[in-house]
């Protein structure tokens, strides 16, 4: 569904730590997505798809936590964002994958993604 939360982001330089911390306290599952990057998709207690990723900086850059929005255009959404006054980090149109995505900060600086799957 456009404009909501579908997906969410879990950046570290201690996957495993991570996912011992995470699956201990929220009983989440990690799989390894077959993404050229250490990627692992984090799956929910009953749940049939995963809802987020972990993704392994390797140091390159800090740790964070983020969430994501499916929107219908992600060109669309980083011109009205720029517009309110938002600024656009990354945007990658027509990966591999056959997703379109984006990282944004809004005005106070706060990072967030949206993104559409074609």
């Amino acid at each position: 569904m456009d404009n909501t939360v579908t997906w969410f982001e879990v950046a570290t330089d201690d996957p495993e730590g991570a996912q011992t911390f995470y699956g201990g306290l929220f009983g989440w599952t990690f799989a390894r997505d077959d993404a050229p990057i250490d990627y692992r998709l984090i799956g929910y207690p009953g749940g049939e798809h995963p809802a987020g990723g972990l993704y392994n900086t390797k140091g390159e850059f800090p740790g964070h936590a983020i969430f994501h929005v499916h929107v219908a255009d992600v060109e669309e959404a980083c011109a009205k964002s720029e517009k309110l006054g938002g600024k656009v980090v990354t945007k990658v149109i027509g990966d591999a994958d056959g997703t379109d995505f984006a990282y944004l900060r809004d005005p106070s600086g706060s990072l967030f993604g949206v993104f559409h799957r074609r």
